[in-house]
């Protein structure tokens, strides 16, 4: 299986497991990943993901350009839904994504990497998007999503020259949150993940589709719309217990309802 998706205590955690190919992502990889999202956004109990790599390399390269299936163009008219390996552009899945990037993240890798919300990197991880070097270009949310979340200057000279960037260097562009030496990336995830888990679910949600579905709206036009998660964390049970538990000087116990 070149994808395998663990369940527990209201966390999935998505793993490319690919680790001889760098977890490159062929059609049989991207078909899974298609079918897992969806499962995820089917689950009512899942509140938090965390999306990673198998191995010490790679969290992926992108697409397996050693077995082309198609020619460029042909990729580019092919039926994506949510962009590269189906998180890339992903805007119905309302849950936090957490990427573990254990290495290379590259091409269509890094534009999964741009559609997650929080992102943990090794000291050894890398960034880039090398499509322009071998006469393609980054169709999956690469052109579309770094200029939006780095400056412009920064974004072009990634884009234009393939220019691959070092966690270090992406923190500092406000491209990861937080970088950790290898030995201590799954506990760095696994803080992150408790401090979501902390958070009322519903409320994650709505604010995740609150930012992701009003991003090119302005403030007054986003704060006026209605949105279905929203609605529904403001008449959740969850609502009414994070105020009880203040008053009551305790901690919540959500129930996603």
């Amino acid at each position: 299986m070149s994808v395998r998706l663990a369940i527990d205590q209201h966390v999935a955690t998505v793993t490319l497991a690919r680790p001889e190919a760098l977890n490159a992502v062929d059609i049989e990889t991207e078909s899974e990943l298609q079918r897992v999202w969806s499962e995820l956004e089917r689950n009512r109990d899942i509140r938090v993901v965390v999306l990673t790599g198998e191995g010490e390399r790679a969290f992926c390269v992108g697409a397996d350009l050693k077995n082309p299936s198609m020619s460029g163009l042909e990729y580019w008219a092919a039926p994506r839904p949510g962009g590269f390996g189906g998180i890339a552009l992903r805007e119905t899945l309302n849950v936090p994504v957490i990427a573990r990037v254990n290495g290379y993240a590259l091409g269509g890798g890094f534009e999964m990497v741009l559609g997650c919300d929080l992102v943990v990197a090794c000291e050894e991880a890398s960034f880039g998007l090398p499509e322009a070097l071998v006469g393609r270009m980054p169709l999956d949310g690469g052109m579309t999503l770094l200029q939006r979340q780095i400056p412009y200057r920064q974004a072009m000279a990634m884009l234009l020259t393939g220019r691959r960037v070092a966690a270090r260097e992406a923190l500092d562009m406000g491209l990861v949150n937080e970088v950790v030496p290898r030995v201590e990336l799954d506990a760095a995830v696994e803080r992150w993940v408790e401090a979501l888990l902390a958070c009322a679910p519903l409320s994650l949600q709505a604010i995740k589709q609150v930012v992701r579905r009003t991003s090119t709206l302005s403030a007054a036009e986003a704060q006026a719309l209605r949105l279905p998660a929203l609605v529904s964390a403001l008449q959740s049970e969850d609502a009414h217990e994070g105020v009880r538990a203040f008053q009551e000087k305790r901690k919540p116990r959500w129930s996603g309802r």
